[in-house]
């Protein structure tokens, strides 16, 4: 038989002088072949030792990730903070509401806010933009009128920011 390229292959194909095929394990060669194909197939310790720094350097750059963005969005909420509270509203005839609502916002700013109208069907039928000065006081009450276009059911505050 014609000597082979590789030796495990050799040891694959390896077929005694009576016919038999012989195991590497019964020749005693299973520790050659089985580096041959730990070789071939990735599996040398120059490869696990790549594969787990690319796991710690993956792990690292998550955890970099993760704390950056924990600090970002903790010291994200460092902005003045406005809240309208919806009070209460008082329909004054078909074409007008009058909406009461109690502001939050840090003292000395100013504020606007859009104040709506709806109809039965929830469809703003009027709206008005409320600008309010600045004040020493961060916690106030507030009234306004919307006219309508249409009969109004009901009246709300649906925004408010800093100006």
């Amino acid at each position: 038989m014609p000597p082979r390229e590789s030796a495990d292959a050799a040891a694959v194909d390896a077929v005694a002088e009576d016919g038999t095929v012989e195991s590497p394990v019964a020749r005693g060669a299973d520790a050659a072949p089985s580096a041959e194909l730990d070789r071939r197939y990735g599996r040398t310790p120059d490869r696990r030792r790549r594969d787990r720094w690319l796991l710690v350097g993956a792990a690292a750059a998550f955890a970099v990730v993760l704390v950056s963005w924990v600090v970002w969005a903790g010291l994200d909420g460092s902005r003045p903070q406005v809240q309208a509270t919806d009070l209460g509203h008082r329909l004054i005839d078909d074409h007008a509401v009058e909406v009461t609502w109690r502001l939050s916002v840090p003292a000395g700013n100013e504020t606007a806010c859009i104040v709506q109208a709806y109809n039965d069907d929830f469809t703003v039928v009027g709206w008005r933009i409320v600008e309010i000065p600045a004040s020493e006081r961060p916690l106030r009450t507030f009234t306004e009128t919307v006219r309508t276009a249409l009969q109004p059911n009901t009246g709300l505050v649906t925004e408010c920011w800093l100006i």
